[in-house]
C-alpha cells in the first residue's frame, strides 16, 4: 500500500478487552464514561459526538434508527446488507446505545488508506493472453481512489462502466493511487509495453479514499455494499481493495470484515492487500502479526508483495520485506494467502495527480509511474482471479481462492536480506507460513488445474494453535473446508512440503515460535493481546516510493 498506518501498539489484557456489556469498541470505552477522553475516534465537527458504526443482531429498520435519534444521533447511511448503519452520536450517549437489546457491537468510524511487463512474466500471466482469456465480460470494481480513465489506456473510458464516490464529489482520481491499481488490472498498454493482467476487464470505479488517499470504514462499506447491488448489472465477480488499517478486534466483531464476507457469500472475489507493516518491530514481533483489516478476514484472499528483481524469470524474485506477515491478530488466521510482485510496479498515472507531483522521480515514459507495496501486489492477483472466472463462470469464489493458492509456486530458499535504499538498513525475511503463505501466483499453472472442490466447501484461512504444553503449532481447519484432511487438498499441497508443523515445527524465527516468556511472543500468542489506535499517516519511505534492494 503506498501510505501505511503508524501502529501506536498498546497491550491489555484479554479478559479485559471488552468491559461493561462487551458491545462497545475499546476505543470507545472510556469516551463512552468520559466525552473528554480519546479525541482520535471524536468528531471534528463537534468533539461532543462520534462517528459509530453499530452492527446490530437484526436487520435494523426505521425504529432502530429512530432510537438513535432520540439519543441525539443522527444517521448517515443504512448498511442493511450487514444489519448496521452508521450514525454520527453525542459521547455522552454511548453507554446507552450500547445497553439497546438489538445492538450486537459499536465500533468508530476508523480511518483507513490505501497501502507491468516484468510482474506479468513473473507470474506467468502470458499463458491467459495465449488461452485467449483477456477479462472480456468480466466486471472488477476497484474501491480506491478513484480512475483516471485516460483514453488509449481504458479504451477511450468504454471499460469504466460505472462510476461512483462514497467521500467525495469525483470519480476521477486526485491522489493516482486508484489509476496505478485500475492499470495493473486491466490497461491496455495504450502506446507502451505496460499491460494489465486482463487488458479488456470492465471496470467498476468505486472512489472511497479522498485526494490524500484517506478513507474510513463507512466510505468503504458504503462502496462494497454498492458492488453487491451492482454484481449481476455489470457482472462484477471481484473487487479491489488495496487498502487498509490496523486491526482491533476479532474479524467476527470488525463491521469492514463483515462488509467483506457479505461480497464473498453474495458470490464476489474479494482480494485485499495484506499491508506493508513486515518491517514494524515496535512490539518486538520482526514483523509478525501485522496484517491489516480487512486482509485479516478468513474468507478474502490477502496478498503479500515479492520483488521481480526487475526480470522477467522466477528464479531470482524474493519477498519484500515491507510486506505483512501473520498470524492475524486476535483471530490467528494464517495470512497472507498468496504472494504476487508488488515492489517497484510500472502502471498507468494521471497527470496532476498528487503522487505525480510529489515524486515527480517515480515518473516512468508518459502517463505511467512507479510504485511499491502490497496495493501493487494485490491488482494483480485480481487479474488473475479475473482470468479463472473467465476460462470457467461457474466457479465459486472458494474456488478461486483454492486453485489460485494450490497452484502457487513454493519453491523459496530459506531467507533472504533486503537492503532500504534510503537508508541503507537491512532486514532479514524467512520464507515461513505466516510470510509467503500458499506461495507465489503462477496463472499458467492455475489455468491447467481442473482438480474439483467438493459442493459447499469452503476455502477458508486456517486458524494456527500453539499449544502451550507442547510449544507446538498446528493448523485449525473450520467444518467442511476445502483443505486439510485429503490428499488433493491436503495442507502440504496446498502450503507446501518446506512448512511442517506438529511434531517438527519449522520456522524462521524465535520471535514467534520461541519460549512464552521471550519480547514478542505474548503480543501473538500469549494473554497480552495486542490492538491498534493508528491513525492514517503518511509514509514518505521508500518502501511506499522507491521499494527496496
Amino acid at each position: 500500500m503506498k501510505k501505511t498506518f503508524a501502529f501506536f501498539l498498546s497491550t491489555f489484557l484479554a479478559g479485559a478487552l471488552f468491559a461493561g456489556n462487551g458491545k462497545l469498541a475499546k476505543e470507545l470505552e472510556s469516551l463512552g464514561r468520559d466525552p473528554a477522553s480519546n479525541g482520535d475516534v471524536r468528531s471534528k465537527a463537534s468533539p461532543a459526538d462520534v462517528e459509530v458504526i453499530v452492527q446490530y443482531k437484526v436487520a435494523p429498520t426505521d425504529a432502530h434508527h429512530q432510537k438513535v435519534g432520540k439519543l441525539g444521533g443522527r444517521l448517515h447511511s443504512k448498511m442493511d446488507f450487514i444489519k448496521s448503519g452508521h450514525y454520527t452520536v453525542p459521547a455522552a450517549a454511548l453507554q446507552s446505545l450500547s445497553e439497546d437489546p438489538d445492538v450486537a457491537y459499536v465500533t468508530p468510524n476508523r480511518p483507513l488508506t490505501g497501502m507491468m511487463d516484468i510482474p506479468a512474466a513473473t507470474v506467468n500471466a502470458a499463458a491467459a493472453v495465449t488461452a485467449g482469456y483477456d477479462g472480456t465480460g468480466i466486471g472488477v470494481a476497484v474501491i480506491d481512489s478513484g480512475i483516471n480513465g485516460m483514453s488509449y489506456f481504458f479504451d477511450h473510458v468504454a471499460r469504466i462502466v460505472y462510476q461512483a464516490n462514497f467521500i467525495g464529489s469525483s470519480t476521477v482520481d486526485p491522489w493516482g493511487h486508484g489509476t496505478h491499481v485500475a492499470g495493473l488490472i486491466g490497461s491496455n498498454g495504450g502506446r507502451t509495453v505496460y499491460t494489465g493482467i486482463v487488458p479488456m476487464v470492465n471496470l467498476i470505479n468505486l472512489a472511497a479514499l479522498d485526494q490524500n488517499g484517506a478513507g474510513t470504514d463507512a466510505s468503504v462499506i458504503n462502496a462494497i455494499n454498492a458492488a453487491i447491488s451492482l454484481k449481476s448489472t455489470y457482472n462484477i465477480r471481484v473487487i479491489n481493495l488495496s487498502l487498509g488499517r490496523p486491526v482491533f478486534e476479532a474479524a467476527a466483531l470488525d463491521p469492514l470484515c463483515q462488509a467483506v464476507e457479505a461480497a464473498w457469500k453474495a458470490g464476489i472475489v474479494v482480494v485485499v492487500a495484506a499491508g506493508n507493516e513486515g518491517r514494524n518491530n515496535s512490539a518486538n514481533t520482526q514483523g509478525y502479526g501485522t496484517i491489516t483489516a480487512p486482509g485479516n478476514d478468513p474468507y478474502v484472499i490477502t496478498v503479500g508483495a515479492m520483488k521481480d528483481m526487475g526480470t522477467s524469470s522466477r528464479a531470482d524474485d524474493l519477498i519484500a520485506s515491507y510486506s505483512s506477515k501473520g498470524p492475524t491478530l486476535f483471530d490467528h488466521y494464517v495470512k497472507p494467502d498468496i504472494l504476487a510482485p508488488g515492489n517497484r510496479v510500472v502502471s498507468t498515472m494521471n497527470g496532476g495527480a498528487a503522487l505525480l507531483t510529489t515524486y515527480p522521480q517515480n515518473m516512468v515514459l508518459k502517463d505511467h509511474f512507479t510504485l511499491s507495496g502490497t496495493s501493487m501486489a494485490t491488482p494483480i492477483v485480481s487479474g488473475a482471479a479475473a482470468v479463472l472466472l473467465q476460462q470457467n463462470p461457474n466457479l465459486t469464489p472458494d474456488q478461486v481462492k483454492a486453485r489460485l493458492m494450490k497452484t502457487a509456486s513454493k519453491t523459496f530458499p530459506t531467507s533472504s536480506v533486503a537492503t532500504d535504499p534510503a537508508t541503507s538498513a537491512t532486514y532479514t525475511s524467512y520464507y515461513d507460513l505466516f510470510t509467503v503463505g500458499s506461495g507465489y501466483l503462477d496463472i499458467a499453472a492455475a489455468l491447467k488445474n481442473t482438480d474439483t472442490v467438493p459442493a459447499g466447501a469452503t476455502a477458508l484461512s486456517p486458524k494456527a494453535v500453539y499449544n502451550a504444553t507442547t510449544g507446538q503449532v498446528s493448523l485449525l481447519f473450520g467444518t467442511n473446508v476445502v483443505w486439510g484432511t485429503n490428499v488433493v487438498w491436503g495442507t502440504n499441497v496446498v502450503w507446501g512440503t518446506n512448512v511442517v508443523w506438529g511434531t517438527n515445527v519449522v520456522w524462521g524465527t524465535n520471535v514467534v515460535w520461541g519460549t512464552s516468556t521471550m519480547a514478542g511472543f505474548n503480543v501473538v500468542w500469549g494473554t497480552n493481546v495486542v490492538w491498534g489506535t493508528g491513525t492514517t499517516e503518511v509514509e514518505n519511505s521508500s518502501i511506499a516510493i522507491n521499494g527496496e534492494q
